[in-house]
């Protein structure tokens, strides 16, 4: 059963990297407009799960939904998740050899067949929206880390997707540029974008997450609200984890 509110749903969703078995019969899911924060220890399948999502990497048991979509072998459900789904990774993956405009609007004119004109009035909307408008004509290695980061989530956007999907997104970054980064995705957040957010960020996470969720060993250890899994955690392992990193 589905219900209408119901963005994302993964049900036992298993996956080996060989004899490593790194998702070990994950169940969670997510509703429009949620912001849910996972965080762990490294090696517990978090980043894994959320490549999942979108099909950077395949689940072998159990079944990941999408907006109404499963996600199977079928490469045109494939497609039609990866047109909802934006992704923002922990390196920014921007081309060196095109302008930061030019790195927005290249999906939308080719994926989404938009003329240059239209790609280029929501580019820059975007580069308003994330801070960084007079960026525009420069190119990646001429721009800071932080600011290369909202370019990256500008790009995502320019999409139009869903969901918003972030795998680190703070952590290649000095201490300085985080700031202006989750800015970003508090503006997102606010604004009513559905967001899973892999993430140490526990002020930002505290602040901006209706959901936090726990992952060790490639399952859910706990999740919960933030203010009661930050302060009243139920599970040892979570209290480890958290006396470790707050």
């Amino acid at each position: 059963m589905q219900a209408d509110d119901d963005m994302i749903i993964c049900r036992d969703v298993h996956k080996w990297f060989g004899s490593f078995h790194v998702l070990r019969g994950v169940t969670m899911t997510v509703k429009k407009g949620e912001v849910v924060v996972i965080f762990g220890p490294s090696g517990s399948g978090k980043s894994t799960f959320i490549r999942a999502i979108n099909r950077l990497e395949e689940h072998q048991r159990g079944d990941i939904i999408v907006d109404g979509i499963a996600l199977t072998h079928d490469i045109r459900n494939i497609e039609a998740i990866r047109s909802e789904v934006g992704m923002v990774f922990q390196s920014f993956n921007l081309f060196p050899h095109l302008t930061v405009l030019q790195n927005i609007t290249l999906a939308p004119m080719r994926v989404r067949k938009w003329p240059a004109s239209r790609a280029e009035e929501v580019a820059m909307s975007l580069l308003e929206r994330v801070g960084i408008p007079e960026q525009a004509g420069k190119y990646p290695a001429e721009i800071s880390g932080g600011q290369q980061q909202r370019v990256a989530i500008a790009r995502a956007l320019a999409m139009q997707p869903k969901v918003m999907l972030f795998d680190e997104p703070t952590s290649a970054l000095d201490p300085e540029m985080i700031k202006e980064v989750l800015d970003a995705m508090r503006e997102l957040a606010s604004s009513g974008m559905t967001m899973v957010v892999v993430s140490h960020e526990m002020g930002f996470a505290a602040e901006v997450s209706d959901r936090m969720v726990m992952f060790d060993e490639g399952n859910i250890v706990e999740a919960g609200a933030p203010q009661q899994l930050l302060n009243n955690p139920q599970q040892e392992r979570t209290k480890t984890f958290l006396s470790q990193i707050l």
